[in-house]
C-alpha cells in the first residue's frame, strides 16, 4: 500500500519527505512526480512505509499538518484507476470546441 501526501511545497524534496516520514517507521519508497514539460515538483507525492501499522501513524499524524508554509493532505493512496482512450484524444480538444490547453 501507498501513500498520497498532497498539498506539498514545489521546494520539497525526497530526502525532505523521507525524513519526515522516517519519524513514524521505515520508508521503503518516495515518489515525487515532476511535470514533464518543466521539470517542477507536481505538489503531491506517493510514500511506501515499511508497514500498515506505520501508515497508518504516518497519515494520523500528518494528515493536516502545517509542513514547509502548507497543511498536508495525507491518506491512503487510491489505486490507479486504468484511462480509457477519449474519441478525442488527438487534439485535446473541449466541448467548446476550443483547445483545452493553457499557456
Amino acid at each position: 500500500m501507498s501513500i498520497y501526501v498532497g498539498n506539498l511545497s514545489y521546494d520539497v524534496t525526497q530526502d525532505n519527505l523521507s525524513e519526515i516520514f522516517a519519524e513514524y517507521g521505515a520508508v521503503r519508497r518516495v515518489q515525487l512526480p515532476t511535470d514533464r514539460e518543466t521539470g517542477r515538483v507536481r505538489g503531491f507525492a506517493f510514500v511506501e512505509m515499511g508497514t500498515e501499522a506505520e501508515e497508518t501513524a504516518a497519515i494520523e499524524a500528518l494528515d493536516g499538518a502545517e509542513w514547509m508554509g502548507r497543511d498536508l493532505k495525507v491518506n491512503k493512496a487510491k489505486p490507479r484507476e486504468e484511462r480509457s482512450p477519449s474519441r478525442d484524444s488527438w487534439g485535446g480538444g473541449n466541448s467548446r470546441g476550443g483547445s483545452s490547453r493553457r499557456y
